[in-house]
């Protein structure tokens, strides 16, 4: 009788664990992490104390989690955790690892010395980011080139990233977007009115279009309800803009983090104009889950966002007048409105679905083991 196959192990590194809401990443764990066990993999995901949701009823019980140490600072902490998590891996001897984020990329070496195959989601151009200082921006450059060296294969969210590190580094990476939801029939959120507010959803980083965000929001407000939800995560020059706005304005309301996820997509459904202002990533995990409900978009003009939504958005330069305008100007087109909502949901049906993300997840990470078990068979 034929012996069957072993099950296949896999460790996940570079988020804040499973389940958790913190951000993308967090995002994409959430769905990969049970579509991999659905495909029969046995699948630990990394993480930290406190950033789980152990009790979320939409855990899934098959998914192993792993909390190892590090610094909770916004400088060290992805390099902290990562570097603790990839020593607990290397112990442990995964057939693979999926690592999220190129600031991983110092402690590839170790993998490959192991000889256990990497899977490296690169995310953006993190040394761009506004947000970092120099020695940051430094620390991810240098990531990026112990990634390109020690990554056993590569993936990019989008297919400029994908030529951005083929141009820079001269290395090939898949491409495998983000995905997203479609959500159902969700109520409007109590105080709203379907297609009657602008929404914006983002982490408060200069990047982000916050700044410019704000000075719009406050003449947008003036005659539209204006919903924010985001934070730093800090605290600091834009979270205290946003309160003092929020204070100001019966029209401008300040949700902060919403961990709720139909809430989120209630939100984006009933939107009457969603500003999209991310400009450093590549496909965002909020615009193509925006797109799956049918969110009218205004999206900062960037390769990304244009590859994202082709002609199902419209774009504005990152001036506070022109945001205000084009927000004001779709708010008050009910027939622009439903075509751009239309689009952009047939669009993201067709490109941005998480079962397609994750079966392109799980054939790479397939294909890493068979590789290497290729090679490491005794003849």
């Amino acid at each position: 009788m034929p012996k069957s196959a072993p099950t296949r192990t896999v460790a996940i590194i570079g988020t804040r664990g499973y389940p958790s809401y913190y951000g993308g990443f967090e995002t994409a764990v959430r769905k990969i992490a049970p579509a991999l066990a659905d495909a029969g993999w046995d699948v630990t995901v990394y993480g930290r104390d406190g950033s789980t949701r152990d009790d979320d009823p939409d855990r899934d019980p098959r998914v192993r989690t792993r909390i190892t140490g590090g610094v909770e600072t916004k400088s060290v902490s992805t390099l902290s955790y990562g570097f603790t998590a990839v020593l607990d891996a290397v112990r442990r001897r995964p057939d693979a690892v999926l690592v999220m984020n190129v600031a991983n990329g110092f402690w590839l070496p170790l993998l490959s010395l192991r000889g256990i195959p990497s899977l490296v989601n690169v995310d953006g151009i993190e040394w761009e980011r506004a947000k970092w200082g120099a020695l940051a921006k430094f620390v991810f450059k240098s990531g990026a080139r112990f990634t390109a060296r020690f990554g056993t294969r590569l993936v990019g969210d989008a297919r400029e990233i994908v030529r951005r590190w083929n141009s820079e580094f001269g290395r090939d990476a898949v491409f495998i977007p983000y995905g997203g939801e479609e959500p159902g029939d969700l109520p409007v959120e109590e105080g709203l009115q379907h297609r009657r507010y602008v929404l914006a959803v983002a982490r408060f980083v200069p990047e982000n279009t916050i700044s410019e965000f704000i000075d719009a929001a406050r003449l947008v407000a003036e005659e539209h309800d204006v919903v924010i939800v985001g934070s730093s995560g800090y605290g600091g020059e834009f979270d205290e803009r946003v309160e003092r706005l929020a204070a100001e304005s019966d029209r401008v309301t300040w949700l902060g983090h919403v961990s709720d996820d139909k809430r989120l997509l209630a939100l984006w459904q009933h939107a009457g104009a969603y500003f999209h202002g991310h400009s450093v990533g590549g496909t965002n995990p909020a615009l193509v889950q925006a797109m799956l409900c049918g969110a009218p978009i205004v999206a900062r003009d960037t390769v990304y966002n244009r590859e994202v939504l082709e002609a199902s958005g419209e774009f504005v330069q990152p001036e506070p007048g022109a945001i205000a305008q084009a927000l004001s100007d779709l708010l008050s087109d009910p027939a622009r409105q439903e075509s751009l909502s239309t689009s952009a949901r047939d669009r993201a049906r067709q490109h941005y679905t998480w079962e397609g993300v994750c079966r392109r997840y799980e054939e790479e990470l397939a294909s890493l083991v068979d590789s290497r078990r290729s090679w490491v068979r005794e003849p």
